[in-house]
């Protein structure tokens, strides 16, 4: 199984950290509150443990679950920290409506990541276009792009250990598309499907 840093300390870096603790991962969590981290560290159990802030994360996979203004930030600041490291955007850039992205430009927050990444680090966009109920009662399709092999090769492993299903949408320059799925996900929630337990899939048919 693998080595799991996640950054934050919020429902979404619950919910993956409870999911790789179930699948065998070692976790560590990282936030600004150490406090915090301590305890959840504590509440997951299985060996999972806390890490002190802006140090260099234990974990080779190390998952930014954070909002979306934070993550370039983060990154920025842990720096050389991160170098080596399969970093995991997993957030969502809604504008002030859910109705688009705040972002103008065709870029992602994994991009803009990317961007100012140490040497040696792979950034990877996943779980964006699953709500978080989903994820912590279904058993949802993870759509991942990212322009390493084996980077993606490594997240792939980490979401089959947690009994998902992996999907490799392509490079990295894709993640700005799954930031759009992320906000069709939210029309259908308000609109067509009318609640949030559901997640978007790909199924397969015999031609």
């Amino acid at each position: 199984m693998g080595n799991i840093t996640i950054i934050g300390t919020g429902n979404m870096a619950r919910t993956i950290a409870t999911l790789a603790v179930a699948g065998g991962n070692t976790v560590e969590i990282m936030g600004r509150d150490q406090a915090k981290a301590d305890d959840l560290a504590k509440a997951f159990g299985g060996g999972a443990k806390a890490g002190k802030w802006g140090v260099v994360p234990a974990g080779d996979i190390v998952i930014t679950a954070l909002l979306y203004d934070g993550v370039v930030p983060v990154v920025v600041e842990y720096g050389d920290a991160l170098a080596g490291k399969v970093i995991v955007d997993i957030s969502n850039p809604f504008n002030a409506t859910f109705e688009g992205l705040a972002h103008g430009e065709e870029t992602s927050i994994a991009q803009e990541a990317a961007k100012v990444a140490p040497d040696g680090a792979s950034v990877v966009k996943a779980f964006n276009t699953i709500f978080r109920n989903v994820l912590e009662k279904g058993r949802p399709n993870v759509f991942i792009a990212g322009d390493g092999a084996q980077a993606k090769a490594s997240v792939q492993a980490f979401i089959e250990s947690i009994g998902l299903r992996p999907l490799d949408v392509g490079g990295l320059k894709m993640a700005h598309w799954l930031e759009g799925m992320g906000v069709v996900t939210m029309g259908l929630a308000g609109n067509g499907v009318g609640h949030g337990d559901f997640a978007l899939g790909v199924n397969e048919f015999a031609g």
